[in-house]
């Protein structure tokens, strides 16, 4: 039976003495009053739910012995650099997608050609994908497309050049999606585009896809260090990315992996490895965290890690 909900608001110091009051260590009480001042308590309970006693099937409203509120935050702060350095990189992946998109379109099928349903997949929502063109036209308020609108007629179609400029990361992954890959005749624009990935172009469907549903995970702040993603990859052929050399496709260590690989031809690949290694050294150090993220005990020396 459902009951109402009739907890009340708390102040930053009734919120420190409730969680000390649960098991939970607090050494700088003004400290612990500030952080939840500057974070939120219903954000941070996200990251002390893991510290919580287990009995059973049961997640209980206490805290394990010596948890530390200094723990919780330093867990918090890992995983908002995380989602940082994956969103630089989904920045850098979706400049060079966007480039390699505009030239390819351009020369293939013209300034407009993008508007034509005849130069996409036939089961291609094309309908859809020119409403989602207009309104990101229409929200858009770059001088470049002002100009246009000032200039030439048939706004808000506007030429493929400064159109990829304005589309999301979520649109630019749906455009791909609706290209055509006709071996037989001879239109294999997909393939085109994933040859500067050294991809399958049915793989890079795929992580494009993944890469939006993280992307939108980093753009609101959301919990992303441990956990289970809602869109996964495919089982990969690859022995490297399967179990136990990978040991999951449903943790972030999967997507660290996708973002190696799609930054290889940017030639970030390795400055950016580097910068993530020392942000996850600490962390990755605890097995229970190592295990969450989905990483093997040996990640450094991972074969697409470390290549």
């Amino acid at each position: 039976m459902l009951k109402p909900y009739n907890k009340k608001p708390l102040s930053y110091a009734e919120q420190v003495h409730h969680l000390q009051s649960k098991g939970l260590s607090i050494h700088n009480v003004a400290w612990a009053e500030g952080i939840l001042a500057k974070y939120g308590y219903y954000r941070l309970s996200a990251y002390w739910y893991p510290y919580r006693i287990r009995s059973g099937n049961n997640v209980l409203d206490r805290f394990k012995p010596g948890t530390s509120f200094e723990k919780i935050v330093q867990l918090y702060e890992f995983d908002t650099e995380l989602r940082l350095q994956i969103f630089g990189a989904i920045e850098i992946i979706e400049t060079f997608l966007r480039t390699k998109l505009t030239y390819y379109l351009g020369h293939q099928y013209g300034a407009f050609g993008i508007y034509n349903a005849q130069n996409f997949y036939p089961k291609f929502n094309h309908r859809k994908f020119l409403e989602t063109c207009n309104k990101e036209v229409g929200r858009s308020k770059d001088t470049f497309i002002q100009h246009f609108q000032q200039n030439y007629d048939g706004f808000p179609q506007i030429p493929i050049w400064m159109l990829t400029e304005v589309l999301s990361f979520g649109s630019l992954s749906f455009l791909y999606s609706g290209l055509i890959n006709n071996k037989a005749n001879n239109k294999e624009d997909k393939k085109a585009i994933a040859q500067h990935f050294s991809l399958h172009h049915e793989k890079l469907a795929e992580w494009l896809h993944i890469l939006t549903y993280v992307r939108n995970i980093c753009a609101h702040h959301g919990r992303l260090w441990n956990k289970e993603l809602a869109i996964k990859s495919k089982a990969d052929k690859d022995p490297n990315w399967q179990s136990p050399i990978t040991p999951t496709n449903k943790r972030i260590f999967y997507v660290l992996l996708i973002l190696k690989t799609l930054l290889r031809p940017t030639v970030f690949d390795s400055e950016w490895c580097n910068q993530l290694n020392k942000l996850l050294k600490p962390i990755v150090k605890d097995e229970n965290w190592r295990v969450a993220m989905g990483f093997p005990d040996n990640w450094e020396e991972h074969p697409i890690w470390s290549l």
